[in-house]
Protein backbone atom coordinates (compact mmCIF):
# COMPACT_ATOMS: atom_id res chain seq x y z
CA UNK A 1 0.00 0.00 0.00
CA UNK A 2 2.71 2.02 0.86
CA UNK A 3 5.32 2.82 -1.50
CA UNK A 4 7.04 6.19 -2.77
CA UNK A 5 6.46 9.63 -0.79
CA UNK A 6 3.73 11.75 -1.80
CA UNK A 7 1.39 8.68 -3.45
CA UNK A 8 -2.16 9.71 -3.52
CA UNK A 9 -4.14 6.58 -2.18
CA UNK A 10 -7.59 6.26 -2.32
CA UNK A 11 -10.25 6.81 0.31
CA UNK A 12 -11.25 3.21 0.20
CA UNK A 13 -7.80 1.83 0.77
CA UNK A 14 -7.42 4.48 3.44
CA UNK A 15 -9.96 2.98 5.18
CA UNK A 16 -9.06 -0.56 5.10
CA UNK A 17 -5.69 0.44 6.29
CA UNK A 18 -6.87 2.22 9.51
CA UNK A 19 -9.12 -0.79 9.54
CA UNK A 20 -6.53 -3.35 10.00
CA UNK A 21 -4.55 -1.18 11.95
CA UNK A 22 -7.22 -0.89 14.73
CA UNK A 23 -7.51 -4.80 14.18
CA UNK A 24 -4.19 -5.75 14.75
CA UNK A 25 -3.90 -2.70 17.87
CA UNK A 26 -6.88 -4.56 19.67
CA UNK A 27 -5.24 -7.70 18.87
CA UNK A 28 -2.36 -6.43 21.29
CA UNK A 29 0.15 -5.09 18.45
CA UNK A 30 2.22 -1.52 18.41
CA UNK A 31 0.42 0.59 15.60
CA UNK A 32 4.17 1.80 14.11
CA UNK A 33 4.69 -1.72 13.38
CA UNK A 34 1.22 -2.59 12.10
CA UNK A 35 1.35 0.43 10.17
CA UNK A 36 5.05 -0.65 8.99
CA UNK A 37 4.18 -4.23 7.58
CA UNK A 38 1.36 -1.80 5.30
CA UNK A 39 4.30 0.03 4.00
CA UNK A 40 3.15 3.48 6.16
CA UNK A 41 4.40 5.57 7.73
CA UNK A 42 3.04 6.31 11.67
CA UNK A 43 2.55 9.44 11.54
CA UNK A 44 0.28 9.09 8.04
CA UNK A 45 -1.62 6.83 9.83
CA UNK A 46 -1.65 9.54 13.32
CA UNK A 47 -2.40 12.37 10.39
CA UNK A 48 -5.50 9.96 9.09
CA UNK A 49 -6.82 9.54 12.39
CA UNK A 50 -6.38 13.11 13.71
CA UNK A 51 -7.79 14.80 10.53
CA UNK A 52 -9.86 12.43 9.01
CA UNK A 53 -8.85 10.30 5.68
CA UNK A 54 -10.61 13.19 3.37
CA UNK A 55 -7.76 14.51 0.71
CA UNK A 56 -6.18 17.91 3.22
CA UNK A 57 -4.31 19.26 0.27
CA UNK A 58 -4.93 22.80 -0.94
CA UNK A 59 -7.18 23.41 -3.74
CA UNK A 60 -7.49 19.71 -4.19
CA UNK A 61 -11.01 20.64 -5.41
CA UNK A 62 -10.99 23.26 -7.15
CA UNK A 63 -11.61 23.21 -10.89
CA UNK A 64 -9.70 25.63 -12.92
CA UNK A 65 -11.99 28.70 -14.11
CA UNK A 66 -10.95 27.88 -18.49
CA UNK A 67 -11.97 24.42 -18.28
CA UNK A 68 -13.28 23.15 -21.68
CA UNK A 69 -17.30 22.54 -21.28
CA UNK A 70 -18.86 18.47 -22.30
CA UNK A 71 -20.21 20.46 -25.50
CA UNK A 72 -17.19 22.20 -26.51
CA UNK A 73 -15.28 18.77 -26.05
CA UNK A 74 -17.84 17.44 -28.28
CA UNK A 75 -17.68 20.18 -30.86
CA UNK A 76 -13.85 19.44 -31.01
CA UNK A 77 -13.94 15.83 -31.76
CA UNK A 78 -16.87 16.56 -34.39
CA UNK A 79 -14.30 18.77 -35.86
CA UNK A 80 -10.87 16.42 -35.47
CA UNK A 81 -13.18 13.32 -36.62
CA UNK A 82 -14.60 15.37 -39.63
CA UNK A 83 -13.91 13.73 -43.41
CA UNK A 84 -11.80 17.45 -44.02
CA UNK A 85 -9.91 17.39 -41.08
CA UNK A 86 -9.69 13.63 -40.46
CA UNK A 87 -5.78 13.12 -41.77
CA UNK A 88 -4.95 16.22 -40.51
CA UNK A 89 -3.22 16.94 -37.04
CA UNK A 90 -4.25 19.36 -34.88
CA UNK A 91 -0.77 21.82 -35.68
CA UNK A 92 -2.77 22.13 -39.60
CA UNK A 93 -6.42 21.90 -38.21
CA UNK A 94 -5.76 25.59 -36.03
CA UNK A 95 -4.13 27.33 -39.03
CA UNK A 96 -7.28 26.15 -41.30
CA UNK A 97 -9.93 27.32 -38.55
CA UNK A 98 -8.49 30.58 -38.07
CA UNK A 99 -8.43 30.71 -42.12
CA UNK A 100 -12.10 29.76 -41.92
CA UNK A 101 -12.84 32.57 -38.96
CA UNK A 102 -13.53 29.50 -36.58
CA UNK A 103 -11.90 29.41 -32.90
CA UNK A 104 -12.61 26.36 -30.66
CA UNK A 105 -9.40 25.74 -28.80
CA UNK A 106 -6.28 25.97 -28.74
CA UNK A 107 -3.69 23.13 -30.94
CA UNK A 108 -2.57 22.19 -27.19
CA UNK A 109 -6.08 21.89 -26.43
CA UNK A 110 -7.02 19.40 -29.32
CA UNK A 111 -4.12 17.44 -28.18
CA UNK A 112 -5.43 17.07 -24.73
CA UNK A 113 -8.59 16.30 -25.93
CA UNK A 114 -7.39 12.86 -28.80
CA UNK A 115 -5.16 11.94 -25.63
CA UNK A 116 -8.19 11.72 -23.31
CA UNK A 117 -9.87 9.72 -26.10
CA UNK A 118 -6.59 7.70 -26.99
CA UNK A 119 -7.02 8.89 -30.77
CA UNK A 120 -4.00 10.46 -30.87
CA UNK A 121 -2.08 7.64 -32.43
CA UNK A 122 -1.31 8.75 -36.41
CA UNK A 123 -3.48 10.72 -38.32
CA UNK A 124 -2.07 11.13 -41.50
CA UNK A 125 -3.43 9.70 -44.54
CA UNK A 126 -0.19 7.74 -44.92
CA UNK A 127 0.63 4.92 -43.12
CA UNK A 128 2.83 5.47 -39.85
CA UNK A 129 6.86 4.68 -39.90
CA UNK A 130 7.96 1.21 -39.18
CA UNK A 131 10.49 0.89 -37.53
CA UNK A 132 12.72 -2.37 -37.56
CA UNK A 133 15.99 -3.56 -36.71
CA UNK A 134 18.62 -3.60 -39.76
CA UNK A 135 19.80 -7.41 -40.45
CA UNK A 136 22.51 -8.36 -38.51
CA UNK A 137 25.01 -11.18 -40.20
CA UNK A 138 27.13 -13.82 -38.74
CA UNK A 139 30.39 -15.12 -40.65
CA UNK A 140 31.58 -18.17 -40.26
CA UNK A 141 34.43 -18.15 -42.67
CA UNK A 142 36.35 -15.47 -44.48
CA UNK A 143 34.83 -13.39 -47.38
CA UNK A 144 31.31 -14.07 -45.77
CA UNK A 145 30.13 -10.72 -44.47
CA UNK A 146 31.99 -7.43 -45.90
CA UNK A 147 31.13 -3.91 -44.60
CA UNK A 148 31.45 -0.15 -45.84
CA UNK A 149 31.93 3.31 -43.87
CA UNK A 150 32.90 6.41 -45.22
CA UNK A 151 34.65 8.91 -42.54
CA UNK A 152 35.05 12.30 -42.74
CA UNK A 153 38.27 13.41 -42.07
CA UNK A 154 40.30 16.74 -42.00
CA UNK A 155 43.23 17.81 -44.22
CA UNK A 156 44.04 20.60 -45.62
CA UNK A 157 43.87 19.55 -49.34
CA UNK A 158 40.85 19.66 -51.30
CA UNK A 159 39.57 17.69 -53.93
CA UNK A 160 41.74 14.70 -52.70
CA UNK A 161 40.27 11.49 -52.02
CA UNK A 162 41.20 8.56 -49.65
CA UNK A 163 40.30 4.91 -49.97
CA UNK A 164 41.81 2.72 -47.23
CA UNK A 165 40.90 -1.15 -47.12
CA UNK A 166 40.92 -2.69 -44.10
CA UNK A 167 41.19 -6.78 -44.24
CA UNK A 168 41.16 -8.79 -40.87
CA UNK A 169 42.74 -12.53 -41.38
CA UNK A 170 41.15 -14.44 -38.57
Amino acid sequence: MGGCQGRLINKEDKEEALSLIGEACDAGARKHLAAQLLGLPIRTVQRWEKHGIDDQRKGSGKKPGNKISQSEKMQIIEILTSPEFSDCTPHQIVPKLADQGVYVGSESTMYRVLKDLRMNKHRLASRAVSRKRPESYCANGPNQVWSWDITYLLTEIRGCFFLILIYFVV
